[in-house]
């Protein structure tokens, strides 16, 4: 089988090629140039988009002795993540960056042209399995990512390889160092990799200005405070919401909800953060279809953690998933994956949680 390895320059995709090769498969290996300016941005612990990451992924291809490309994806990825991220955001949203590459550039525009030029499939280093055509969780549950992948399609699946689903981290560098794989002890990347200082918040505002609003208490309705714009706050926030006065009866203030026209933001205790039905749209399926009118799974709102027990009920243009027990910090823009077992059914946008 003819293989293109996407390879990021960190130690977890260098493996993955390594295991390719080991099956025997053709492989080519390709970075991603996906930053406008790559030199600007943070190395070390990237391992995603910048200089240093390139040259770490060229040298782990001549130890695998594989033919190496970088291919500029830069105004794509500005395009379907970058411009979707602060789009979001504006709208009161939280989005997940880190899914919309997977969904739009790797398993989209790249698998695209992979398949154009005559390859079977494209290879990660994500943690996950592939199990009779089926996404399953990682066996390292701290590493797995499967959530970040729950918005691929069939198609994509039947056109994906992820060769370290099936091993811890630990070992996977372990064998990074006995390959002679000078990634073998390079950090893990962190943040968002297109943010080269990390700061989320100046980021946005650089790019959608200042629009004032209001903080309001969620039971009261009184102002307690002034912001610069919706887009520095996520459903679930305590720290930086900037205001000044404890609650009356002391406890800490979370935010409850955005509401972009007006530019209000709701806080209020950390009860009030409690949902137990969720709403989302554009759902995609693991089989190419709901596996029923309404079944039970393990629905995840997050990356890592934020599970719970769950009914879900398709319908034609979206899903509502009926939570056995309460979930916190659940917001609009965010991905509810469904589970049954370690097998991921589908994924679906939260619209909507109350």
């Amino acid at each position: 089988m003819k293989v293109l390895a996407a390879m990021s320059g960190g130690v977890d995709s260098a493996v993955a090629a390594a295991r390719a090769v080991d099956a025997g498969h053709d492989v080519v290996g390709v970075h991603l140039a996906l930053s406008e300016t790559p030199a600007a941005l943070r190395g070390g612990s990237r391992g995603c988009c910048s200089k240093e990451d390139a040259g770490d992924a060229r040298r782990a291809a001549d130890v695998l002795d594989i033919p190496f490309y970088v291919w500029d994806f830069a105004a794509r990825f500005t395009e379907d993540v970058v411009d979707d991220f602060v789009a979001s955001y504006a709208a009161g949203q939280t989005p997940n960056p880190c899914l919309r590459c997977n969904e739009k550039i790797k398993f989209a525009a790249l698998l695209d042209r992979a398949l154009g030029l005559g390859f079977d499939a494209v290879c990660t280093g994500h943690y996950a399995q592939l199990v009779d055509g089926a996404l399953r969780r990682a066996v390292d549950e701290d590493k797995d990512q499967s959530y970040v992948l729950s918005v691929l399609t069939p198609h994509q699946l039947a056109h994906a390889l992820f060769p370290i689903g099936d091993t811890p981290k630990s070992e996977v560098r372990a064998e990074a160092a006995r390959r002679g794989l000078r990634v073998a002890d390079k950090p893990d990347s962190h943040d968002i990799c297109f943010i080269a200082s990390g700061d989320t918040r100046a980021f946005l505002t650089e790019r959608i200005g200042v629009r004032p609003g209001a903080i309001v208490d969620h039971a009261t309705g009184e102002e307690l405070a002034r912001h610069d714009g919706v887009h520095g706050f996520t459903v679930g926030q305590r720290k930086g919401i900037g205001v000044d006065a404890p609650a009356a009866d002391g406890r800490p203030r979370y935010v409850l909800g955005i509401e972009p026209v007006s530019g209000t933001v709701r806080v209020g205790p950390a009860a009030a953060l409690d949902v137990r039905t969720i709403d989302a749209a554009r759902p995609v399926w693991g089989s190419g279809r709901a596996p029923g009118p309404r079944f039970r799974c393990v629905a995840q709102v997050r990356a890592h953690g934020g599970l719970a027990g769950a009914t879900a009920e398709p319908s034609a243009d979206g899903v509502r998933v009926e939570l056995d027990e309460p979930l916190r910090g659940v917001a609009p823009g965010q991905a509810v994956a469904l589970y049954a077992g370690d097998v991921v059914l589908g994924s679906a946008t939260i619209t909507g949680a109350h």
